[in-house]
């Protein structure tokens, strides 16, 4: 009797094994699911895609579900693109100049085209100003001939977006004494009579150029309507835009510029959910953004395909046809 005991004791240990076992597994199968990561390329802390992309990564991670959404200090626009191309973030900040060259191949992407990347929104302009000392002689564009002209760093989007204004205008590098340098250098030269012109692209009023204004009288060289087009025409990514009277000193007029416009891309294989839930709740949660940043009352649904230079992501062109 006590074998038989033994052996009906040990049938009913491996039964409540097996049962403890089966519920073990449904407790796997209704445990919380792998978070979406979503990774956020910036740009540097002191600028504007920074502290929007904390304000983005908030609204994703509080209206999405499952979504760990976080922002990342970056080298900005063309360093964006290569941390998406190799897979280290999901979105990124980028003008939407860069954005075309990458994807059609071209400037500093010359033979190194990214066909994946894909547009989720522009958000605001960022402008060329053609900053000019008063007493140079330049007037229009066409005056730069002979000048000696600051550019924008070598290889930089300035650098592209001074050569094809230019260009609109009938001038060429080959014309210009051409000086690479950063905004922070362009003002220094310009303050010391280094150079005659510069081409800044920023958003306005950017702290290099009211430096100059307030020391130096100077002017800001004008894009008209005809030249704006015609590079409109060739360059989709660039917008009209108007600096108003007396965003610098001395400055009474209003003057007429292109801008090309922040945004933010993602990859083509982005899951198209993911990507309409971002755009819809950005949009849902605009006073947000307007609190967080200046730029912000520009960031709205009715502009934000304004500009658009990569094809649009099927998500976000879902989210902007509702």
């Amino acid at each position: 009797m006590n074998k038989k005991v033994l052996a009906l004791s040990m049938c009913l240990i491996l039964m409540c094994a097996f049962v403890i076992g089966g519920c073990g597994g449904g407790s796997d199968e209704g445990a919380a699911q792998e978070p979406t990561y979503v990774n956020l390329a910036t740009g540097g802390t002191a600028g504007t895609y920074y502290p929007l992309g904390g304000v983005f990564t908030d609204i994703w991670n509080k209206n999405i579900e499952n979504v760990n959404s976080t922002p990342q200090s970056t080298g900005a626009s063309t360093a964006n693109v290569t941390m998406m191309r190799n897979g280290e973030v999901e979105v990124i900040f980028v003008q939407n100049d860069i954005a075309y060259y990458a994807y059609n191949g071209t400037e500093m992407f010359e033979g190194n085209k990214f066909e994946d990347i894909r547009g989720l929104v522009t958000l605001y302009p960022e402008t060329i100003q053609i900053i000019a000392k008063a007493d140079s002689g330049i007037n229009t564009v066409a005056d730069l001939k002979g000048k000696r002209v600051a550019v924008g760093a070598a290889g930089s989007g300035t650098a592209a977006n001074a050569k094809q204004i230019m260009e609109a205008a009938g001038v060429t590098f080959d014309d210009i004494d051409v000086h690479n340098l950063s905004f922070a250098e362009a003002a220094s030269n310009l303050k010391d009579g280094n150079v005659d012109a510069a081409f800044v692209t920023a958003g306005f009023p950017t702290a290099a150029v009211q430096d100059i204004a307030a020391q130096h009288d100077i002017i800001l060289v004008e894009v008209d309507d005809e030249m704006a087009d015609k590079l409109i025409e060739q360059y989709p990514f660039y917008t009209k835009i108007v600096i108003p009277a007396g965003t610098y000193n001395n400055l009474d007029k209003d003057s007429k510029a292109v801008a090309v416009k922040a945004m933010l891309a993602v990859s083509s294989e982005l899951d198209e959910e993911l990507a309409y839930q971002m755009v819809k709740t950005m949009y849902d949660n605009q006073d947000q953004i307007t609190a967080a940043h200046k730029v912000g009352n520009m960031i709205t649904k009715e502009t934000g395909n304004e500009g658009m230079s990569v094809p649009l992501h099927p998500g976000a062109e879902r989210a902007f046809n509702e």
